[in-house]
């Protein structure tokens, strides 16, 4: 950590100086639209799902197939290499079982349904990202599979139980080698911190997985960056990118991107097609939960998009075009929240940046 660029000695610091909190001079949520109970942040009827675990006893035809399993966990089969990404299998992103978002959907399959396994990435610290239930599962039912981290994230985890010498940690532009897969951490404008005291105590970061054919960017959580640009340069041309476009607001505009700015990522970027996450699973932010497919379906007109249903196994070479599945969810009326219910799916200000 001390040697790392990005670490002043107390704490990591993203490249250029943004804010981590609610920007100044943009207009900032207002109270009554956390706790307002007629919106529609969450989905009124369930969410179509596919059992993805049939399609996981048969290879990808081309080499490269992506399961979104919610959120921003992937489960990514790429030349014959199984990584899963930031693994949430909990009901709530948060460090209390019976308060804070709740899941709209179960996972699409259950932990134990997953086949082998040979990493797992954890991107950065954040309750949506870094679950530590899922993560002690993990560790017992999956004894020899690596896990590969930002800096001082192996801590966390070793207090979880978890062996350091299964535990890779790395800055950006470090590498890991599994198998015939290159795994590189690459730079993201986010933040970290599960409480009020350990604000940026630890990295965050994006990752790429390089196999032997074919080529995979996982965004993460992360604000616009001219950093894509380098990313592109040193790690491109991918095959398929995942970008977060959900849990997005003016106010914290420099550490999620949103569907716009997420567009203006994959410019960037410049290749492959283009998968959305962070967004589908918890409600963490005001915006309408379908609002983000949405826009985003609506300006990437010119963009290779890739957006199956929950647990669809998709390879990006033999992909038809979107059918937006959402529609059918979010034209149903929603329930009116009881106003003792709205806190358990509200995030307060801090978690709404997690």
């Amino acid at each position: 950590m001390r040697a790392s660029p990005r670490f002043d000695g107390r704490v990591f610091r993203n490249t250029y100086p943004v804010s981590t909190g609610l920007k100044a001079g943009v207009e900032r949520p207002t109270m009554r639209e956390f706790l307002c109970p007629d919106d529609e942040r969450v989905p009124s009827t369930p969410l179509p799902l596919v059992d993805p675990v049939a399609f996981w006893s048969r290879r990808p035809a081309s080499g490269l197939r992506v399961s979104w399993l919610g959120h921003s966990t992937l489960l990514i089969e790429i030349d014959g290499v199984r990584v899963l990404t930031d693994p949430v299998w909990s009901d709530r992103a948060s460090p209390l079982p019976f308060a804070g978002p709740k899941r709209f959907h179960p996972p699409p399959a259950a932990l134990a349904a997953l086949p082998p396994l040979d990493a797992v990435i954890l991107s950065h610290d954040h309750y949506d990202h870094l679950d530590s239930t899922t993560i002690r599962q993990l560790a017992r039912t999956r004894a020899t599979t690596p896990l590969i981290t930002s800096l001082g994230v192996g801590e966390r985890l070793e207090r979880w139980g978890i062996s350091a010498k299964r535990i890779t940690e790395l800055d950006w532009w470090e590498t890991a080698e599994i198998r015939d897969l290159t795994i590189t951490a690459a730079p993201a404008q986010h933040f970290s911190g599960r409480g009020i005291r350990d604000r940026n105590t630890t990295l965050w970061s994006s990752f790429h997985l390089r196999g032997a054919q074919h080529s995979f960017f996982f965004g993460a959580d992360t604000g616009l960056t001219p950093e894509y640009s380098d990313i592109a340069r040193r790690l491109g041309p991918f095959d398929m990118v995942a970008l977060e476009i959900g849990a997005y607001h003016p106010s914290w505009g420099d550490i999620h991107m949103g569907p716009v700015n997420a567009l203006k990522a994959y410019e960037l970027l410049g290749s492959g097609a283009f998968l959305p996450i962070h967004w589908g699973t918890f409600n963490l932010a005001i915006h309408p939960w379908s609002e983000p497919a949405e826009t985003l379906y609506r300006l990437a007109t010119a963009v290779p998009l890739i957006m199956p249903r929950l647990g669809a196994p998709t390879e990006p070479s033999q992909s038809n075009g979107v059918d937006p599945w959402w529609r059918t969810v979010a034209s149903a009326a929603p329930e009116p929240l009881a106003e003792s219910d709205a806190p358990e799916n509200m995030a307060p200000v801090e978690r709404m940046m997690d």
